[in-house]
């Protein structure tokens, strides 16, 4: 390659970066403008998806067409696995029977940026007949949209951050943001816990972070307990027949220590079967709480690189034995 032309290449490079970081500021800016500008309108749309959500039976309808539409399905998306029932109808489809789907009850959060596509008339004209409370999400007060809406959310009239001042960029990442700030500001009203937004999540590797110590512990009644007093023979046979990797060492209801395979290899002599559970165990388990997501268990098995701890004794809120888990039954659930 010429030295000329290693020249060109570097600057168009260097121009494609400075272009892309525009690009980026400019929506940043248009972001920072959307904050600024929320007001009661969003708290009244919040309320009345809310109020909603408590008759149990109805849902939120997300409408919208062409870039607007494909931004409404990802807000939708995001209702929905954050705990409100949420469902997209695209306008044209609703015009030709799919307004079926839209019943009384229901509120219609229908996205455009301009406020005035044609698309849209059937289904408002639907909502204003039937009493079907309309949000729009739009950034013109004076289009038909805003006009017919029952409560309005305005989007600033913010630079695109494409040059030509045409295609959607600045307008749809605010669309996207406030989509998210009315699922976030519902997560919160709701006080949805990790726990409830996992039942949202079944599967995949989301499902397997949010899995409580409570879903995957060996519970109680299934682990090796003796006292300190037992024979370490009785240990090895509670070890053997168990294969928890550990025995819990109890005196009545109190936690005296633990017995694992590791403290049984450290104290191997001839006279170890001569021991008592006393003389070997470890008398400091490490304990973890039941409602704890099993990726923090994980976490303090594997705090010390090299020196793993492979089980935690699982208590209740006042300390109570609940269970044991493991390192292994961390893995083999996918929690990493």
């Amino acid at each position: 390659m010429s030295t000329s032309s290693h020249t060109k290449n570097t600057a168009q490079h260097e121009a494609d970066l400075e272009v892309g970081r525009t690009a980026i500021l400019t929506e940043m800016a248009g972001l920072k403008d959307l904050a600024e500008s929320l007001d009661q309108n969003f708290v009244q749309a919040v309320d009345a998806i809310h109020t909603m959500k408590m008759e149990r039976r109805a849902r939120l309808i997300v409408a919208g067409i062409g870039k607007s539409g494909h931004v409404g399905k990802k807000i939708t998306a995001t209702l929905a696995s954050t705990g409100t029932p949420s469902h997209f109808v695209h306008p044209g489809e609703a015009s030709h029977g799919d307004l079926g789907m839209v019943m009384e009850g229901d509120v219609v959060l229908m996205l455009s940026y301009s406020g005035e596509n044609a698309e849209l008339s059937d289904l408002i004209h639907y909502t204003r007949r039937f009493g079907i409370k309309l949000i729009a999400m739009t950034s013109k007060p004076t289009s038909n949209l805003a006009r017919h809406a029952d409560i309005v959310l305005l989007l600033p009239r913010s630079p695109e951050a494409c040059p030509n001042g045409l295609a959607p960029t600045t307008s749809t990442t605010m669309m996207m943001a406030m989509g998210d700030a009315l699922a976030v500001a519902l997560l919160q009203r709701m006080g949805l816990t990790p726990e409830d937004f996992r039942v949202f999540h079944p599967g995949g590797k989301l499902g397997q972070k949010l899995l409580t110590v409570a879903d995957i512990m060996h519970k109680k009644d299934a682990l090796p307990i003796l006292p300190p007093t037992a024979k370490m023979q009785d240990v090895i046979v509670q070890l053997t027949q168990k294969n928890l990797g550990c025995v819990l060492i109890m005196e009545g209801e109190a936690l005296k220590g633990i017995v694992t395979d590791g403290d049984l290899k450290r104290h191997m002599a001839a006279d170890l079967l001569q021991k008592s559970a006393h003389d070997i165990m470890s008398t400091s388990p490490k304990f973890i709480k039941q409602g704890a997501l099993a990726v923090e268990a994980l976490n303090i098995m594997t705090k010390i690189p090299g020196h793993y701890i492979t089980s935690l004794v699982v208590v209740d809120d006042n300390g109570g034995l609940c269970g044991l888990i493991r390192l292994q039954d961390c893995l083999q659930r996918g929690v990493a």
